[in-house]
């Protein structure tokens, strides 16, 4: 920072003997160390309050950032939830109307698994809450009854 040598410390320290005198020249080092020493923590307060605001700073984006894609994954996942939901709508139409016309399964077989798949799927979601990825693939195995249908009645 600054560029004083030792003979230039020398030179100043024999003016100052001269000047101020041997007997308050101590005391005057002393107050001169003290304020130095006042100054370099007064500077690394600064640069540390400097350095704590920067590292707040880039730990709000962070976190504007993280919110932003939690919502967009939320967003993904309601979608994804809202097709599944639909997915199974459309399959529970095509096992009525294979009932309906005596195709697969009878609607009284049908309401029985789809009774059991129900109890499955809320067994799930109260056993593990905090992994929703286990609950739905939980789901999604009790709701594929491995029920095969009845063999169909040939004519002779």
């Amino acid at each position: 920072m600054f560029d004083i040598g030792f003979s230039e410390l020398l030179l100043i320290g024999v003016v100052a003997l001269i000047v101020i005198g041997p007997e308050r020249l101590p005391k005057v080092a002393r107050t001169v160390g003290a304020w130095l020493g006042r100054l370099n923590r007064y500077v690394s307060d600064v640069k540390s309050d400097i350095d704590r605001e920067m590292r707040l700073d880039e730990l709000r984006k962070l976190q504007d950032e993280m919110k932003t894609s939690a919502q967009k994954y939320e967003i993904m996942a309601n979608d994804t939830g809202q097709e599944v939901k639909r997915e199974v709508d459309q399959v529970d139409k095509v096992i009525q109307a294979m009932a309906a016309t005596d195709g697969g399964l009878s609607q009284r077989e049908y309401d029985k698994d789809k009774a059991e798949a129900e109890a499955a799927t809320q067994a799930a979601e109260m056993t593990s809450p905090e992994s929703p990825a286990l609950a739905a693939n939980e789901t999604v195995q009790a709701d594929t009854p491995a029920v095969e249908p009845k063999p169909q009645d040939k004519p002779a």
